[in-house]
């Protein structure tokens, strides 16, 4: 379990190296002129590296499950509450697909521009960079901010019940 804002930090710097890297790696497969052979990538490279960066942050299915109730709970909502797709799950190829879906547009483009000479590779390897580093760099902020809430509800005083407050003049208060 993370335990202070700065090893949070570092975390969080660590991935996003890690997903550059990873979005140097799509561009480069986007620029070869094979149909399908760039979205199959980008598939693998996903698959990949988010469960690498939901481990990172602590937030693999695994990492979960083997908390205790409450902590559980915690997490479950704080994931609810950023809206993340992809944290605390297991990463399966439809949902990969899914979320590549939606950003169809540019992944549309990324396939019709590579046959387009010289450039339309350029253009192709630019649109596969610039998305897997969104999808990355997304689901590292969205990990980061589920983190920095457990990390913040660890740091909380646990709560009591309130005391019952009986004023001095009430029979049952004994003095």
């Amino acid at each position: 379990m993370i335990e202070t804002r700065e090893e949070l930090d570092a975390i969080k710097k660590s991935c996003y190296s890690m997903v550059t890297k990873s979005a140097g790696i799509s561009a480069g497969t986007a620029v070869i002129p094979i149909p399908g052979l760039d979205i199959g990538s980008d598939v693998a490279i996903l698959m990949r590296i988010i469960p690498k960066i939901n481990a990172q942050f602590g937030l693999s299915p695994e990492q979960i499950e083997s908390l205790d109730t409450e902590t559980k709970l915690f997490v479950m909502t704080a994931i609810s509450n950023t809206g993340s797709k992809l944290a605390g799950k297991y990463i399966t190829k439809k949902i990969i697909i899914t979320l590549l879906n939606k950003m169809g547009v540019k992944v549309a483009a990324k396939g019709v521009t590579k046959f387009v000479p010289f450039i339309g590779s350029a253009v192709a390897g630019t649109i596969s960079f610039t998305a897997m580093k969104y999808m990355g760099n997304s689901h590292i902020e969205d990990c980061y901010k589920i983190a920095l809430a457990i990390l913040e509800n660890k740091q909380l005083p646990p709560v009591h019940e309130p005391a019952t407050f009986i004023p001095a003049d009430d029979p049952a208060n004994p003095h």
